[in-house]
């Protein structure tokens, strides 16, 4: 459904990096980027105009924006409104999605598996080092469990996708709050890195027992198994789009100080656990008045144009009442004249 081929979502990377220098600069999350990419291509079909987004990470796009060497920065790390006036910045959540568990293994197809919060955090603390351990098959009786050992994949980089994931472990699992916390760059204590959503994706594509975390697009992308998982209702849930919907539904951006929002854990029969938001950081002043309005050009066609594109990637949109809000704070608190 994402591209027909990883040959295509690589021209597409190459696309958006080697746009002409008067094109609209963006670097940062790796989450939404075959999104932005769809959407890069086609504002350039309908304005002319190009956008060129480097997909290195949150952690990349916050030091890329702070640094001013684009302008906009993208992360899946949401800012505090005091981060936010320390470095004049707003910050605005641009689309939500899903991140899920990957696994190779012989034998297991989606939806094959299912696991939970406090089983996930033991993966990947490496206390459960074997998919036959017992907390995986009182989960999942009737499955063909081997005895191989466990490979955990994480990001290298700095990572929304990993802060999300952490915040995650975090709230299940007392043993993580104590030993490792919420961070987009963890101490983890087991497991080899790689960079990027697409860099974990390609790990568990090629090692046979691995285990990894990306958003759902990747997955798609690459065509790997994911697991279903158990959500803070108790209720066995699928990776889909209303069950992104369903914990997306919970967010209050509207009394979400400086749009700060994490969409993880959230309740309801149908949520998926792992859900987030993507977030855009723009300077009140930018240095560069006319290079900030046509970013903001952009922003505004993605959200009356991109929604079915976001959809049709598995992507949540921002609901219509949010992105009014966002438009007045792009008005209220953005100078591009």
């Amino acid at each position: 459904m994402l591209f027909k081929s990883l040959t295509s979502a690589t021209f597409l990377v190459a696309t958006i990096v080697t746009a002409s220098a008067g094109d609209i600069s963006g670097a940062g999350a790796t989450f939404p980027f075959p999104l932005y990419a769809k959407w890069a291509e086609a504002y350039k079909k309908d304005s002319g105009n190009g956008l060129n987004y480097q997909a290195i990470g949150s952690g990349g796009g916050i030091k890329a924006i702070l640094a001013k060497t684009v302008t906009f920065g993208a992360s899946d790390i949401p800012q505090t409104l005091e981060s936010q006036a320390k470095n004049g910045l707003v910050q605005w959540p641009m689309v939500m999605g899903g991140i899920v568990a990957v696994v190779n293994i012989d034998g297991v197809k989606s939806g094959d598996l299912v696991i939970d919060g406090a089983t996930l955090a033991g993966i990947y603390s490496g206390a459960i080092k074997s998919w036959d351990d017992p907390a995986i098959k009182k989960l999942n009786p009737d499955a063909k469990l081997p005895a191989t050992a466990i490979t955990v994949v994480h990001r290298a980089d700095g990572s929304g996708t990993s802060f999300n994931f952490t915040n995650y472990l975090d709230k299940v699992s007392s043993d993580w709050h104590d030993k490792v916390g919420v961070s987009q760059s963890p101490e983890w204590p087991t497991g080899v890195g790689a960079k990027g959503n697409d860099g974990v994706a390609g790990t568990v594509g090629q090692t046979k027992g691995a285990i990894g975390y990306v958003e759902y697009a990747y997955a798609m992308q690459q065509k790997l198994t994911y697991t279903d998982m158990v959500n803070k209702d108790g209720k066995k849930v699928a990776p889909t789009v209303p069950a992104f919907q369903s914990a997306a539904a919970n967010a209050k951006w509207s009394e979400a100080t400086g749009y700060y929002e994490v969409l993880t854990d959230e309740p309801g029969a149908e949520s998926w656990p792992l859900t987030a938001a993507t977030f855009i950081l723009m300077y009140k002043e930018p240095a560069d008045k006319a290079a900030s309005a046509d970013a903001l050009k952009f922003f505004d066609w993605a959200f009356a144009s991109g929604g079915k594109m976001a959809q049709d990637l598995d992507y949540i949109p921002m609901p219509a009442t949010v992105v009014a809000l966002i438009k007045q704070t792009w008005a209220n608190q953005i100078k591009t004249k």
